[in-house]
């Protein structure tokens, strides 16, 4: 099975990624894991003061500090996987990646806000599910 985990660097997708390894029916040495980081754009007026090079930078750095230990992990778990970082719309980006990586299943970590903070700040998960074709897990 092919699976795009939504990684944030929260406890949230640890919790997510210790529920995938310790499920090898959901993620065994036959399978694929995507690992995605989504960063935020930086507003465009930030971007113009500090230079595209300098803003490519802070993005990879920030990626790297969510990614790198995911992949430490997976590989102590031998665990076959890829991952990637871009910046975009972290729901946008999420459904793009699972039609782009032709995947099965979409696993991410949710903070689990309750019905008011859903409503006054808006729920990345909530919109993934609507929007994404394929099952989606989410770890709280």
């Amino acid at each position: 099975m092919k699976i795009v985990l939504a990684a944030d660097g929260s406890k949230y997708t640890k919790k997510a990624l210790a529920f995938l390894v310790t499920h090898e029916s959901m993620a065994g040495p036959a399978d694929e894991i995507f690992v995605l980081n989504v960063q935020m754009a930086v507003p465009a007026r930030v971007k113009r003061m500090l230079g595209a090079g300098e803003v490519l930078a802070y993005h990879r750095d920030e990626a790297s500090k969510v990614l790198d230990p995911i992949k430490r992990f997976l590989d102590r778990h031998s665990l076959h996987y890829r991952s990637a970082w871009v910046v975009g719309s972290p729901a946008d980006e999420i459904v793009r990646a699972t039609h782009r990586e032709g995947a099965q299943m979409l696993v991410m970590g949710t903070h689990g806000h309750g019905l008011l903070g859903r409503a006054l700040m808006g729920s990345i998960a909530q919109r993934v599910i609507a929007d994404c074709d394929i099952p989606v897990l989410l770890v709280k």
